[in-house]
């Protein structure tokens, strides 16, 4: 069953640190079926209890998964293997399309921001003990966040989208929990749900977002939370739409325990609106990051929720780093009071790049998607070759292995490099390199 590599260890920590020790060293593969408790244990000398011990612990890391009869298994994606280094590095000459980073050339300058910062420190330097959130950087969240329609709640500050939606998750649940995610959807996130011990439930998606079946579906099977991308979901570019938005939150009031969480990372770089789902379920957290608008160095989302999220969030978060840095505040609260970003033009530009990939692959009879946001998603039926015959063609393209699970193998192409005039030469090669998908939605 193992192969040459032998499980060790009479404690349960020994035997879960062995079975860690080989998923680490490739010995145990990603889909390896691990024995029965009781046939390990004989084989170990040690009471069955001992390795059911072992094996709980190994599924709260997120090192294995177990489905009932047909046993326990290394997960496909082992919380200590990143999805995010299956990246293609692009050698010298070959086009990058892969990294998912913004056009520094729609980035505002920082100077301004950071010299307001700076001087709003000297006045009146931040110091231990005073509030974490800056009441410039509130009031100017609040009013943004009031003008799309994102109920009342307390505002805090994380590093990060992925930082808040940790600290939201770890404030309400526990290893073992599940949590329904999009597929495909954000590998940093796919990975992030495993490492902290819980369960990840996949739900299938199309161009309006989230399929509320999909998500009854997850949602009767125990998920405990969802996190859902409102607009410029990556990799596929969905937004969520009136009509959609009103079919989930139907489905989400039979469900008013369950933590709803929403990212917004899209803010400032598409021209759809938000379609908030908050407020409908008891537990909620509305993010909205700035690294896509306004540079990914910035490390600064803010949070809104119900005051029990909230309030949990910020008083762990004063147990470690305690807050974000009061000069990212002032800067990011300059940045928005300043208009510093034409959201317009950003999400023109983007869409005209999107549009003409999708475009010229559609001539070429290549399905792709991408209705918002920076990405385009091209369904592929065998994305490692596609991947490598697109190296070899100069361009490098993200593998879709980075962001799914159940869903169809695609490649993940970053528009925010390209040129109009490169348009035409890669919708050529993609379709050279594609072997074609069925014709199917995202799921």
């Amino acid at each position: 069953m193992l192969g040459e590599y032998l499980i060790s260890g009479r404690r349960a920590a020994e035997i879960a640190a062995s079975v860690e020790q080989g998923v680490a060293s490739g010995e145990l593969a990603p889909g390896q079926v691990l024995p029965p408790m009781r046939e390990l244990a004989t084989l170990l000398g040690v009471n069955p209890n001992t390795v059911a011990a072992a094996y709980r612990t190994l599924r709260e890391r997120g090192v294995i998964e177990t489905a009932g009869r047909r046993g326990s298994r290394v997960r496909p994606r082992p919380a200590s293997t990143a999805r995010g280094s299956l990246r293609v590095e692009a050698p010298a000459g070959v086009r990058d399309l892969g990294a998912g980073n913004p056009d520094p050339a729609l980035l505002p300058g920082l100077g301004e921001a950071l010299a307001a910062a700076a001087a709003e420190h000297a006045r009146s330097p931040r110091l231990y003990g005073e509030t974490a959130v800056v009441p410039g950087l509130a009031a100017a969240a609040r009013s943004g966040l009031d003008a799309d329609g994102i109920p009342g709640g307390p505002v805090a500050v994380a590093s990060g989208a992925l930082d808040a939606i940790e600290r939201v998750l770890m404030a309400h649940l526990k290893p073992g929990d599940a949590v329904a995610v999009e597929d495909p959807g954000w590998g940093a996130l796919l990975d992030l749900v495993p490492a902290l011990g819980m369960r990840v439930v996949p739900v299938a998606l199309d161009e309006e977002g989230p399929l509320p079946g999909e998500v009854e579906r997850a949602l009767r099977a125990g998920a405990a939370a969802l996190v859902v991308t409102g607009r410029a979901q990556n990799p596929t570019g969905a937004a969520v739409g009136e009509r959609r938005a009103g079919e989930l939150r139907s489905v989400l009031r039979d469900h008013p325990g369950l933590l709803l969480i929403e990212d917004d990372h899209g803010h400032a770089i598409v021209d759809v609106p938000v379609r908030p789902l908050a407020g409908v379920t008891e537990r909620w957290a509305f993010v909205r990051s700035v690294s896509k608008a306004y540079g990914p160095d910035l490390r600064l989302a803010v949070v809104t929720g119900d005051e029990l999220t909230v309030d949990r969030v910020t008083g762990r978060q004063r147990l470690g780093p305690g807050w974000v840095s009061s000069l990212l505040q002032c800067a990011v609260a300059h940045l928005w009071e300043s208009g510093a970003v034409d959201v317009a033009a950003v999400a023109r530009s983007y869409g005209e790049r999107r549009n003409a990939l999708v475009g010229a692959l559609a001539e070429r009879g290549v399905q792709a998607y991408g209705r918002t946001g920076m990405n385009v998603w091209v369904p592929v039926g065998d994305e490692t070759g596609t991947v490598a015959r697109m190296l070899h063609a100069g361009w490098a393209v993200a593998p879709g292995a980075r962001f799914r699970m159940a869903s169809r193998q695609g490649v993940r192409v970053t528009v925010s490099p390209l040129s109009l005039g490169d348009v035409e030469p890669l919708a050529d090669a993609l379709a050279a390199a594609a072997p074609p998908a069925a014709p199917v939605s995202y799921g």
